[in-house]
């Protein structure tokens, strides 16, 4: 196995030559493929408000795992779910009195 920090432009350049090949056969596919996803391995760490996480934890009585999955719940989501019915345009219809 090996272990290579590239910067943007050399992982660019390698994954043209990888592309450039005439014939792209199964493994030269995978390193392709693992290019592609190396990228992901240099984001940083998440940062959380750990004190705050640890006090609500004590406060609720539950593990810090909760707490941070409570948090990610909260978030708000950025796209409507596509199930999601649309609003109808227009006049709303009348509602009957209860009988």
């Amino acid at each position: 196995m090996w272990v290579v920090r590239l910067t943007d432009k050399q992982l660019e350049v390698l994954k043209a030559l990888v592309r450039s090949e005439e014939h792209v056969g199964p493994a030269l596919q995978r390193a392709l493929q693992a290019l592609e996803l190396a990228r992901w391995d240099e984001l940083p760490d998440a940062q959380l408000p750990w004190s705050s996480v640890r006090d609500a934890a004590r406060r609720q009585g539950v593990s810090e795992a909760d707490v941070v999955w409570d948090l990610c719940g909260q978030q708000e989501a950025a796209t409507p779910h596509r199930w999601a019915t649309p609003r109808r345009k227009g006049k709303a219809p009348a509602r009957r009195a209860p009988s």
